[in-house]
């Protein structure tokens, strides 16, 4: 596996992980819960992960929700994307709804979310007067079958 950077990273607490990958192929890397919680039914609970990183410039790092948690709980996050500029080092928290009409107990690092990072280029917008013409052109939603 390559590696390209280092992210520099500040375990909080005693029971803060290290984000890690299940599989050597994954491009997300599984975060965990610091503490225990109770997420009820139809309520937003902010899951305290106990790790704080610092992201090279042009780096941002997303964080999504975990499929199987969705899938089987009901469980996801209220902002996912979540987007982690570089700028930020404070605590990763992540804001869970449950979905479910039942409560789910998670527990002290369980896998709840994955974070994607992905190298960005600055851009600058040029205004022009017509885009070049592709096969979608201003087919929306759906046009690709």
């Amino acid at each position: 596996m390559n590696k390209n950077f280092d992210i520099n990273i500040v375990l909080l607490n005693e029971n803060a992980q290290l984000p890690s990958k299940q599989h050597e192929l994954d491009i997300g890397y599984d975060v965990y819960s610091s503490k225990k919680y109770e997420l009820l039914p139809k309520k937003v609970t902010f899951i305290e992960t106990g790790i704080s990183i610092q992201l090279p410039a042009g780096c941002g790092g997303f964080i999504l929700p975990r499929s199987g948690l969705a899938s089987k709980y009901s469980i996801t996050s209220i902002n996912s994307p979540g987007l982690i500029d570089p700028g930020y080092t404070g605590e990763i928290k992540v804001p869970l709804i449950n979905h479910s009409d039942e409560v789910y107990n998670m527990k002290i690092n369980e896998r709840f979310a994955q974070l994607v990072l992905i190298n960005v280029n600055n851009v600058e917008f040029k205004i022009v007067k017509k885009l070049d013409e592709s096969i979608r052109s201003d087919k929306g939603f759906g046009s690709t079958g």
